[in-house]
C-alpha cells in the first residue's frame, strides 16, 4: 500500500499558468489532471484570469488560476507529480527561458502551514508577494486568508496596487465540460480553512503558511 494513503490531506493551494497553445482547454484539462491523480482531491478553483507576462520577457497573455486540494502527498511528492504533469501537457524545462512562455506552470503556493526551504522546493512560493496575477485569484479561494506574521492577502494586493493586466477570462463553472466543483461552505479563508480546521478548533486564529 502507497505511504501516502495512511496520511491525513493536507490542504494546499496550486497555482496554474500558461501562454501558449489552447490556453483555457490545457487549464482546464490541468485541473481535472490533477483532480484524478492520485492522493489529489481538487475542492475548489478560482476563476481563469488573463494577465500579462511577468519577468520582462516580451511573450503572449497569460491565463492564469488557482486551485486548493486536498492531498495525502508530501510536498516533494506533490512536486514531483506537478512536474510529470507539466512534462506530459508538452513542458520542457531543459529547453526553456527564466520567465518565459510556458505550455503549463504548476506552482504549489501553499501547503497548510508548513514552511520550507530547501534546494528543490521553497513553500510557501517565495515570490507570492510579488505576483497580483497569483495573488488575485488566490484571494478569490481564500477570502480573508493570512500569512503566518498576520499580513492579509488583500493588504499584498493593496502593496502592488495599482494593478492592471488582470481581467477575468471565464470561470469553469460557466465553460462547458466536465461537471464542475462548486465551492465548498466553510469558514472565510485563513489557515484554518487551508489547513482544514475550523476556527472553533484553532481558538478563532487564522493563520497560513508564510508566503
Amino acid at each position: 500500500m502507497a505511504d501516502h494513503l495512511d496520511r491525513v490531506p493536507v490542504r494546499a493551494a496550486i497555482g496554474l499558468g500558461t501562454n501558449r497553445g489552447d490556453r483555457l482547454a490545457t487549464i482546464e484539462a490541468a485541473t481535472w489532471t490533477l483532480d484524478d491523480a492520485d492522493g489529489i482531491t481538487v475542492v475548489d478553483v478560482s476563476g481563469v484570469y488573463e494577465t500579462a507576462p511577468w519577468g520582462g520577457v516580451d511573450q503572449d497573455p497569460f491565463l492564469n488560476a488557482v486551485v486548493l486540494v486536498d492531498t495525502t502527498l508530501r510536498p516533494a511528492d506533490l512536486l514531483a507529480d506537478l512536474q510529470a504533469t507539466e512534462a506530459a501537457f508538452g513542458r520542457d524545462r531543459s529547453r526553456e527561458v527564466r520567465w518565459g512562455p510556458r505550455t503549463l506552470d504548476l506552482d504549489i503556493l501553499l501547503y497548510g502551514d508548513v514552511e520550507m526551504d530547501t534546494p528543490d522546493l521553497v513553500v510557501p512560493h517565495p515570490r507570492l508577494a510579488e505576483r497580483a496575477f497569483v495573488l488575485v485569484p488566490l484571494s478569490e479561494v481564500l477570502p480573508g486568508g493570512r500569512l503566518p506574521d498576520g499580513t492579509r492577502l488583500t493588504r499584498m494586493l493593496q502593496d502592488l496596487a495599482p494593478i492592471t493586466g488582470i481581467d477575468l477570462h471565464v470561470r469553469l463553472t460557466e465553460h462547458p465540460g466536465r461537471q464542475r466543483i462548486a465551492r465548498p461552505a466553510g469558514p472565510e479563508g485563513g489557515a484554518a480553512w487551508l489547513a482544514g480546521d475550523t476556527p472553533d478548533e484553532r481558538g478563532g486564529a487564522d493563520r497560513s503558511g508564510r508566503v
